[in-house]
Order: structure tokens, then C-alpha cells, then sequence
């Protein structure tokens, strides 16, 4: 290749976005933050809501933070999490702030669809796992007040896909993220108009599906004009921040599953066909769209959210500590003193993390964890030891053993967790890269533009070139014991 060629991969998550340029010399990306900046929810009244008019202010002034630096763009991609979504009205305009998927108006929900149609039914027709947060629920729950919202709205789009329609003027929805909203149909490849007719969703309101890697369109003059940012095609990468985040994993062999880390642990397998059975609809694993025509099957696990609201918990206190301080104090407590549920009802909400871990141990009879170390060495070696339950599940379903686990996203900085996953599952863990959902945006951008030949050949640069690092399992005969204790305590089968 004679000379390098440069990408922009807009990243936003739960706690905060960034504009990641990636620099392709033809054999290693490079990669430079050149913005970050915060995100939340934020309560108005009783409600908890996306601030998507501050992210947009953000992306644009990534666009001139670029333009300043003088980068030549070959594209930009966005992705997002997954489930919340805006509405647009017949003139394009946006319907009122996004909601939180925290927000509470789902809650009891699922329930009251399940009095319309039976939960077999909703996951042969969607093979999408069950959560209240998921897109369903929230759509149902409008539906059930008579929102004025949806009967004013137009068009629905995720978040990443009102972000590209902001780009470029385009309303369509990326397959991967609308893979988590449980109302589209992997077998029939569209929305599912049964589903939509049952809950009395409108269906017309969903556009059409885009797979990853579509040129959506140019960026629009409006923006251009504003940011002073170079006409440059928008493209669709794995919009859905994990399907970005697998299709960068470093395979090294063709025996693994992956731990997207963060807010969230989304842990799985790569598959080319759904895996739609009662085994799977029984244990509430899910099939999400990843890229080249393949399928995720995984696991939604609660996630470093436990960590992470203990720290904004003790911050508000006045108590403040870095990561690498909690992981510390984390690695010197007591081992196994008590162990938790991760994915338990009472750790889904934001608030008082610690109170709620020590809360559960007093319910469940257990020794009580009295101190920061000891509140989170639970948490910690809790999600150790649901990988483990997971791990065999997906060794159950795929028919053969799992060799190794990738662990990705930011969640593979926390070296303490990925040696307590290597104990507990008795696996090789290869960490890294740690900015894997950007990373994996950018690859299907070169792919779309002809830079890379495929996202395999980009797999195999990013195993060559990541700072990778190799956890492997200790002789810790603990975790057999411990994990019928932690079975029972998270009922488990």
C-alpha cells in the first residue's frame, strides 16, 4: 500500500463516547482518541432519558477537531448500545428526549405481554433472549399508556441509526442492533409483523434492514458547512457496540467464545445460523446479528455496572478512588467470603451498589461482606464463576469443547477479573484489545472501502499487532468447591 489510509469511528457507550481515528498503514491500525466525552442518563421528572442532543453537539465537534487536524477521511462509522431508540415524526423531527433502558416504566412489563403471547412463541419468532429493557417492552409499555409519542410517530430508529440519520439524512436500521430488539425475525429477515400485530406496535414506523458494512450516504452539507469536516460517506459498521466488539476478537484458533467486558459482560460464541430451541429459549440465551451473514449467541451477564456503581456510590461519599485502587484492595480481601447473582433484579438499577451486594448476602445467609475490598471481591468472583455457567452452556450447545476465552472491550484492563475468569473456568484467557468496539468498527469500514480483503484478514492483523495479555488457569481447587455454593445461591441449573 503506498500510503496510509484513515478512518473515524464515533464509539458511545453507557458512561461515555469517543471519535477514534484509525490510521491503516496496510498492516497495523493505529489508533488516536480525538475527543472523549461523558454520557448518562439523566432524570426530568419521574422519568430517566438519554441526553442525545449533548452527544450529537459532541460528534460534532469531533468532526472539527478532525477537520483541524487535517485528516483525510476515507469514512465514519457509529456504534451504539443496543435496545433504546427515538421516534421521529412525519417532518423527520425528533419525538421527545430517547429513554434510559434503566427506566423504570418497563418493570412488570413482560408479564403483561406474556398475557397476550406466550414467551415460546415470542422467541421462535425473534430468538432473542429476555430482559425488560430490551426494545418490546419499551415499545408495549407506550402502547399501554396510550403514549402520545408513539401515535405521533413516523419512524423508528435505534440510536445508532438516528445518529446516521442526523449524518446523512437516511432513516434506515442496522441489522445487528436490530437484532436486540426483539422484534425482528432472523428467520424471515425482517421486522416481525406477528409480533408487532399481537402487541399492537405499529409496524410501519420500522424501516428497512442494512447489514454491516452499507454505504449509508455522504455526510450532509449542513454538517460539513458547520464543522468544516470534508464530504465523507457514512457506513454502516456492526452498529450494536458488541457486534463491533466480536468482530474484532484476535482468533488464534477456531475453538473459542468471547467476553465483551464493560457496563455489560456479553459472553458467546460465533455462529452462521441462529440457534432457536427450547434448550436455548430455557436458559434465555439470545441470538444478536454480528457481521459477514453470522450470528452471536450468547449471554447477557450484569457486567462490571456492579463495580462500577460501588465506585459512584463511595464518590458520592467523598471517597474517591481510582480502578486500579478498587482492584487492589479487591485482590487483598478474603476469598469467597460471600457470593452473589450478578444478573439478580436488586443490581439493575442505579444507586447504592454496596448496600444492595451486602442486602443480598443478608438474605441469601451468608457471611456478610463488611468492606470495600470484600464488596467487590464478591462481585468480581460472582462474574467469574457465571462465565464458568455460561461457558458450559455453550459447550453443551456447540457439541465440543471451548479452548480459550477472549476477553475484549475495556472490561480486559481489569487483570484481577480476567485471572479470577482463567481460575473459574479453568481456560486460557487472552485479554485484549481493550478498544475492541472501535477497533471492530473500523474493520468493517476497510473492508466496505477495499483496504482490507476481508474481516478475517482483519482478525489476524489485529492478533499480530495488539498488545495482548495471556492469563492462564491456576491450580485453585476453591472454585470447584465454591461453585455448587454460588449454583444454589443464583439458581441456577
Amino acid at each position: 500500500m503506498d500510503k496510509s489510509k484513515d478512518f473515524l469511528a464515533f464509539d458511545l457507550g453507557a458512561e461515555s463516547g469517543r471519535g477514534i481515528l484509525g490510521c491503516f498503514d496496510g498492516k497495523q491500525i493505529k489508533l488516536k482518541v480525538l475527543h472523549r466525552f461523558p454520557n448518562g442518563g439523566i432524570q426530568i421528572l419521574d422519568n430517566l432519558h438519554w441526553d442525545i442532543i449533548s452527544l450529537w453537539r459532541e460528534i460534532k465537534n469531533t468532526l472539527s477537531i478532525c477537520a483541524k487536524n487535517g485528516s483525510n477521511i476515507e469514512s465514519i462509522g457509529v456504534d451504539t448500545w443496543g435496545v433504546d431508540f427515538g421516534l421521529l415524526d412525519k417532518t423527520g423531527h425528533l419525538i421527545g428526549l430517547p429513554f434510559h433502558y434503566r427506566d423504570s416504566r418497563t418493570t412488570g412489563v413482560l408479564e403483561k405481554v406474556f398475557d397476550l403471547i406466550p414467551r415460546p412463541s415470542i422467541f421462535e419468532l425473534s430468538g432473542c433472549q429476555f430482559m425488560e429493557i430490551n426494545t418490546i417492552y419499551q415499545l408495549y409499555s407506550m402502547v399501554l399508556t396510550d403514549s402520545p409519542l408513539l401515535r405521533f410517530a413516523e419512524t423508528f430508529l435505534t440510536i445508532p441509526d438516528l445518529i446516521n440519520f442526523w449524518l446523512t439524512g437516511q432513516k434506515v436500521s442496522e441489522f445487528t442492533n436490530a437484532t436486540t430488539t426483539q422484534l425482528y425475525d432472523p428467520r424471515k429477515e425482517n421486522w416481525s409483523a406477528e409480533l408487532c400485530q399481537v402487541l399492537n406496535i405499529p409496524l410501519g414506523i420500522f424501516p428497512q434492514v442494512i447489514q454491516p458494512g452499507t454505504d449509508i450516504g455522504m455526510i450532509l452539507p449542513s454538517i460539513t458547512n458547520e464543522t468544516a469536516f470534508q464530504p465523507t460517506r457514512v457506513i454502516a459498521p456492526a452498529c450494536h457496540d458488541t457486534g463491533s466488539a466480536v468482530a474484532a476478537v484476535p482468533v488464534q484458533n477456531e475453538s473459542w467464545a468471547y467476553i465483551s467486558s464493560g457496563t455489560w459482560s456479553l459472553m458467546g460464541i460465533e455462529v452462521e445460523e441462529p440457534i432457536i430451541t427450547k434448550h436455548a429459549l430455557d436458559l434465555n440465551f439470545t441470538n444478536e446479528g454480528g457481521v459477514d451473514n453470522t450470528f452471536r449467541f450468547l449471554k447477557n451477564i450484569m457486567g462490571l455496572w456492579l463495580v462500577q456503581e460501588c465506585r459512584r456510590t463511595w464518590s458520592r461519599s467523598g471517597e474517591q478512588m481510582s480502578y486500579d485502587e478498587i482492584s487492589q484492595i479487591a485482590a487483598q480481601a478474603e476469598p469467597f467470603k460471600a457470593l452473589i447473582d450478578p444478573d439478580h433484579h436488586l443490581f439493575l438499577a442505579s444507586g447504592d451498589m454496596p448496600k444492595r451486594i451486602v442486602d443480598f448476602c443478608k438474605q441469601t445467609n451468608q457471611n456478610l461482606p463488611l468492606t470495600k475490598g470484600e464488596i467487590v471481591r464478591s462481585a468480581l468472583e460472582s462474574l467469574a464463576l457465571k462465565y464458568r455457567w455460561v461457558l458450559e452452556k455453550l459447550e453443551f450447545v456447540k457439541g465440543e469443547a471451548i479452548d480459550t476465552i477472549h476477553i475484549i472491550g475495556g472490561g480486559a484492563q481489569n487483570k484481577l477479573l480476567c485471572q479470577f475468569t482463567a481460575d473459574a473456568t479453568k481456560r486460557q484467557v487472552i485479554a485484549g484489545p481493550v478498544e475492541a468496539t472501535s477497533i471492530g468498527n473500523l474493520l468493517v469500514q476497510m473492508a466496505s472501502c477495499g483496504a482490507i480483503g476481508s474481516i478475517t484478514e482483519g482478525r489476524e492483523i489485529i492478533a499480530e499487532s495488539s498488545e495482548l495479555i495471556y492469563f492462564e488457569p491456576t491450580d485453585n481447587a476453591q472454585w470447584d468447591q465454591v461453585y455448587d455454593r454460588f449454583l444454589e445461591i443464583a439458581n441456577l441449573p
